[in-house]
Parts: structure tokens; C-alpha cells; sequence
């Protein structure tokens, strides 16, 4: 998708901090990071939110990705997992993706 901005970071037409990537899943710095470790893992197929995702398998290897990513960047097994998915949830770029925090302690419940 042209105007998606996932599409096109995937794309190169936009310029990222990759971290990550095998030919279905990208991983990335976020540019407003929420925590001294923040990575987004977006699958390079276009899928709105988590709730459209039916590919099963692509679902574990986004999964699979956060725990590479995680291990890679020095969280190991210490990071939360965020999903936003729709708009009232905080979905604010309709390309599926998940947040990969780490670095700190995390309140709970979150806030």
C-alpha cells in the first residue's frame, strides 16, 4: 500500500533503524520510544490490525521475531509485549505491529 507508512518503511522508501528482518517480518527502532529499548516488529505484508491476521503461520514468526529481537537487543525474557489493535485501542498506523519494551521496570497495571 503506497500510503502506508509500514509499506514503506518495508518498501526503503523511508528510512529506518533495522534491527531485525527474514523475509516476512521487519523489526525496527521506534522513533518515540516509550522505553530505553523499543522495537517495532511489523510483518512486511500489509495487515491492518491483529484482529485481520489469518495467517497462522506468519502470526508465530512475528512471535518468534520477539524473541529474537529481544535477545539481540540485551532484554532477554525482560520486555512487554503491546499489541494496539483498532483505533480506539491506540492504533494510530493501521499496519499491524508489535511493540517490544524493555530496559525498565514496567508498572502494572500499566498507565
Amino acid at each position: 500500500m503506497d500510503d502506508c507508512l509500514f509499506c514503506r518503511i518495508v518498501a526503503g522508501k523511508i528510512p529506518a533503524t533495522v534491527v531485525y528482518e527474514d523475509d516476512d517480518v521487519m523489526a525496527i527502532n521506534d522513533v518515540f520510544p516509550r522505553a530505553p529499548f523499543h522495537v517495532l516488529v511489523v510483518p512486511r505484508k500489509h495487515v491492518e490490525r491483529l484482529s485481520d491476521l489469518e495467517d497462522e503461520p506468519l502470526g508465530g514468526r512475528l512471535l518468534q521475531a520477539v524473541r529474537k529481537v529481544a535477545r539481540q537487543g540485551g532484554v532477554g525474557d525482560n520486555f512487554r509485549l503491546v499489541v494496539n489493535n483498532g483505533d480506539n485501542a491506540g492504533q494510530n498506523v493501521l499496519h499491524l505491529h508489535l511493540h517490544v519494551l524493555g530496559g525498565r521496570e514496567f508498572a502494572w497495571p500499566p498507565g
